[in-house]
Parts: structure tokens; sequence; C-alpha cells
């Protein structure tokens, strides 16, 4: 297995991360609901940073460096400010109350506006 993290300083973009929340919600969720090898990806932002970036866990090397449906580089301008693969030594599952963990976070909040209509696509693109 492999982990990607990758975080970009948005000081020098004209992105921000409310703009980059609706790129999720619109489109980078449901493209990365179809990635093969893909087990899990994580949209993560530090506003008091100004930062964003992703943690993605894969199956595999081959499947860690296969092309990616982001567009995020494009709309931010350049590419991440760090990115780093590491070898992943053990995985486990803690306990929990939510058997979903798919489709969660702010871009999801029941006050984003049509939520809704997006969790249902990104469900019938292959979420549980």
């Amino acid at each position: 297995m492999r982990t990607v993290i990758v975080w970009w300083e948005l000081s020098g973009s004209a992105q921000t991360i409310e703009s980059l929340r609706t790129y999720l919600l619109n489109e980078s969720v449901t493209a990365f609901a179809e990635v093969p090898g893909l087990r899990f990806k994580m949209w993560i932002a530090d506003p008091q940073t100004n930062r964003w970036g992703a943690v993605l866990l894969f199956e595999s090397a081959e499947a860690a460096a296969q092309p990616l449906p982001s567009r995020a580089a494009a709309l931010i301008g350049y590419p991440p400010t760090q990115s780093h693969v590491f070898d992943v030594e053990a995985t486990v599952e803690g306990r929990y109350e939510v058997a979903q963990l798919a489709l969660r976070g702010l871009v999801f909040a029941a006050a984003t506006p049509g939520a809704d209509d997006h969790r249902a696509a990104a469900a019938q693109a292959g979420q549980p």
C-alpha cells in the first residue's frame, strides 16, 4: 500500500478554500470515486494558514503512480507546494458510530446548497 500527501499554499493563487470546495462538490469527489486502486481520499484545508491538500491511500505502488482525474493544480495555477509518497506500514479501523465514511466533511454539510444532489450522484458512481 502507498499513501500520498499533498499540500498547496494558496497565497499565490486566485483560488480560495471556498472555491475549491465548490470544485469538490461539483466534480472532484465523483471523479475520484472511479479511480482504480484508490482505497481512500480525504481532502483537507487549514483556513488559518490558507492551505489546501489531500491524503490518498492506494492499494499498490502501481495504483499510486497512475494519472489521477484532478484539475486542482490547473485551477490553483501551480503544482502542490509539498508532495510526499510513503509506504504504508500498517492500517487499522477503530471504533466508530457512523458506518459510512464516504461523503463526509464540510463540503457535504447540510447547509451546502445542492449537497443532497451531489451525494446521490456520488453514490450512483460507486460510493456506498
